[in-house]
């Protein structure tokens, strides 16, 4: 790994001497780390156990960056991840600040994400599939390669499948690569393990699980509130009281994707609210008016109207980066 920016590379030059004291506290306030962390409590409510984690992956590797000042050395941590658990629970996200904190530690050079499918990875004839897995990983290289639904890379009831071959390049650079790249595997819990279970190379080279629980109906009332003011909108007392209502019904419907779900509901809202604010006659609007989303754009959710979820384009079955 290149010195030319990784934070930690001065104090490498020079080792402490035995009875040397570090301060971990000071430390840990030059890093910036903090700020990251405080950065994803504000965009994303709950998911307690998901951000002591994150915390504790990033106190593991701040001891490590103490210890080598005393030349403690030993082996680079294996920080490929896997992240399980329902679409819209916030692990792209996640994963995105992981590679900065990443960054920050001087683990890797750049800290950006590359995040892919298995359509990026894997080809449809021979030949192919090598190439554009290994441009992936290429560009990747420095940071974190984000790989959601990875299971798809793996379909045994096809013979002629390649994506056997793109795993085998993974495990390769995962192993040998592991101090400029790290590798999140991201999809529902059910069908990882599945993966796991077929491919023991890559459970080896995994060394942390990371579940992503679902949200309450409170917590996603809270992200719709959040989601709302971050683009100058809010609910009226009356639509919150709608749109508390409509998500437990939601939760209830299929293909419901939590946070996913709650911003599909809130542009169907935004969209009824445009076209009531037409339709009503008035001549002049005010900024309130503007900003309001009122009972009338939520309650008119099919979710109310005949129990099925809406089907509106950019419906809760699309892909949310």
């Amino acid at each position: 790994m290149s010195d030319t920016n990784n934070p930690d590379s001065a104090q490498r030059s020079t080792v402490l001497a035995d009875d040397a004291q570090v301060d971990l506290e000071a430390e840990f306030q030059a890093s910036n780390v903090q700020e990251v962390l405080d950065k994803l409590d504000r965009e994303l409510i709950g998911l307690k156990p998901v951000k002591t984690r994150i915390r504790e992956i990033a106190a593991l590797l701040l001891v490590d960056r103490l210890r080598k000042q005393f030349a403690l050395t030993s082996e680079t941590p294996t920080l490929h991840m896997n992240f399980t658990g329902n679409p819209g629970t916030g692990k792209t996200t996640v994963a995105m600040r992981m590679a900065e904190i990443l960054h920050r530690l001087g683990y890797v050079r750049e800290g950006h994400l590359i995040s892919v499918t298995r359509d990026d990875l894997v080809g449809q004839y021979i030949g192919h599939t090598a190439p554009k897995t290994k441009e992936v990983i290429k560009k990747a290289m420095g940071g974190v390669l984000f790989i959601d639904e990875a299971y798809y890379l793996y379909k045994p009831e096809n013979e002629r499948d390649y994506g056997a071959e793109s795993i085998e390049i993974l495990l390769q650079v995962m192993e040998n690569n592991r101090d400029d790249l790290v590798v999140i595997l991201a999809g529902y819990k059910d069908r990882m393990d599945r993966f796991f279970s077929s491919n023991p190379g890559m459970r080896s080279r995994i060394a942390h699980h990371i579940d992503f629980p679902d949200y309450s109906a409170q917590e996603l009332l809270a992200i719709a509130k959040l989601m709302l003011a971050a683009q100058n909108y809010r609910f009226s007392p009356a639509a919150e009281q709608a749109f508390s209502e409509y998500l437990k019904l939601r939760m209830k419907l299929e293909h419901f994707a939590n946070a996913r779900s709650v911003r599909n509901a809130l542009d169907r809202a935004r969209l009824r609210q445009a076209n009531r604010l037409f339709a009503c006659g008035k001549k002049t609007l005010t900024k309130i008016d503007l900003m309001t989303l009122e009972a009338e754009d939520i309650l008119a959710s099919r979710v109310f109207v005949d129990g099925q979820p809406d089907s509106e384009p950019g419906a809760d079955t699309a892909v949310q980066k």
